[in-house]
């Protein structure tokens, strides 16, 4: 047995679980802090600090590795699990997880988690479990094989090692014109976010947002480096369909407008519209697809809002829904799946954004830029917290670390080659 005891560790998430359904109907900001009551199920209060749970593995040679569980920040809204309960989730991980975690070979990642991760009978585990658990196996995996936890993913997924950065994407907050200075200070490679969550920051007819998009084009073009031209991806929460409405025709015929006061940029946009189910977003975004490929329009649609599981990033990307998935890791569940549904994007010729959430923490954060690289994704998310800063440094400095580990790797691994050919010919 690799896993000797199983430890748990109540932590904080780096940012606030929201209640996103308040939010949209018009709770007034106070500060930092909404007024008014909550309406999601779950809540205390319109907004509340994230908090998480470390699952500690300590394996023989008394090695701790370590994941944390967390929910997003809009949990509860678009068909997502509720928000995180810490008691609930410490109760079921000791009584239901930390056995099967006992009983598994932790060398081999998938097999494990699909053994500790098994349904309750027909319920399956709260995807914040599986979510931090996995974390946990996988780091479990690449210390008793000596590798990276890309390289386990490689290795099990049968993906070659990768040579190229995943490029990264940050988000703002409401702190969106410093924020904007900063990433393109920094040159970031996707920003800025920009955190269109209300009607007051898109405006009557999206002329708020249209005049904060053709801003941080003049920015960039203005405090950026020369030949720095980063993507511009912008997160609506569904208004241009609140503002605009629901029919496809309309929404596409906006976001053109958008994407042609920013020439020269590609523009993504992000939940465009909330159609209430899943079902309805499909084929709602098939259609937005289809009008801006009809176009040639240099926008592109990324899905996030009812597209959470393994499952449903499947049907989206066999019906060209999106040009862009989110992959939101913690809505995911186990990180095995995040490594599978970037496998499904790029089978089905759709961009693999690995995504996740504010609301996360470092390790949680450097476990995905792991999956991120070894899949080699179409962008990810800097992560957690809603600063830049902190943000862009874990997952940047994550990155270049493991980029580093894997040339090295390769060079050892072609003059291992070549002295294996050189032994054979003297043999000869």
């Amino acid at each position: 047995m690799q896993i000797k005891d199983v430890l748990l560790a109540p932590g904080n998430g780096a940012f606030f679980y929201d209640d996103q359904e308040a939010i949209r109907s018009g709770a007034v900001q106070d500060g930092f802090i909404y007024v008014g009551a909550p309406t999601t199920p779950g809540f205390k209060s319109i907004r509340m600090p994230a908090s998480s749970i470390g699952v500690g593995l300590v394996l023989t040679d008394d090695t701790v590795v370590w994941g944390d569980m967390m929910n997003v920040q809009y949990s509860g809204a678009g068909g997502r699990d509720p928000v995180f309960d810490m008691n609930q989730i410490s109760s079921l991980t000791s009584r239901v997880v930390a056995p099967r975690l006992l009983d598994v070979d932790a060398s081999r990642f998938r097999g494990s988690c699909t053994h500790v991760l098994e349904s309750v009978g027909r319920q399956r585990l709260p995807l914040a479990v599986e979510y931090g658990v996995s974390q946990a196996l996988l780091r479990a995996a690449a210390h008793l094989q000596r590798k990276t936890m890309a390289e386990v993913i490689c290795t099990e997924f049968g993906l070659p090692l990768p040579t190229r950065r995943v490029p990264i994407y940050c988000q703002s907050g409401d702190a969106r014109e410093i924020n904007v200075d900063k990433m393109i200070l920094k040159a970031v490679d996707v920003l800025p976010h920009g955190l269109i969550n209300s009607r007051q920051k898109f405006g009557v007819e999206g002329q708020t947002f249209m005049e904060f998009v053709k801003w941080v084009a003049a920015r960039t073009r203005q405090i950026g480096r020369p030949g720095y031209h980063p993507v511009l991806h912008f997160d609506v929460y569904g208004w241009i369909g609140q503002e605009i409405g629901l029919k496809p025709q309309r929404i596409a015929d906006f976001i053109c407008k958008v994407a042609d006061t920013v020439p020269g940029f590609t523009l993504n946009i992000e939940c465009p519209a909330d159609f209430g189910s899943t079902q309805a977003q499909i084929e709602n975004y098939a259609k937005i697809v289809s009008i801006l490929d009809d176009r040639e329009s240099k926008a592109r649609i990324v899905v996030d809002e009812r597209c959470n599981t393994l499952e449903d990033i499947r049907v989206f990307a066999e019906a060209k829904a999106a040009h862009l998935v989110q992959i939101k890791t913690p809505d995911v569940g186990s990180i095995a799946d995040t490594a599978r549904a970037v496998v499904i994007c790029k089978e089905n010729k759709v961009g693999a954004y690995v995504g996740g959430s504010c609301t996360e923490t470092d390790l949680s954060a450097q476990a995905s830029v792991h999956i991120s690289v070894s899949t080699q994704a179409d962008m990810m998310l800097a992560k957690p917290g809603m600063g830049v800063d902190e943000a862009f440094s874990i997952v940047g400095n994550e990155q270049n670390r493991l980029l580093a580990i894997l040339s090295r790797r390769r060079a050892q691994d072609e003059k291992n080659s070549m002295k294996s050919t050189v032994s054979h010919a003297e043999l000869s």
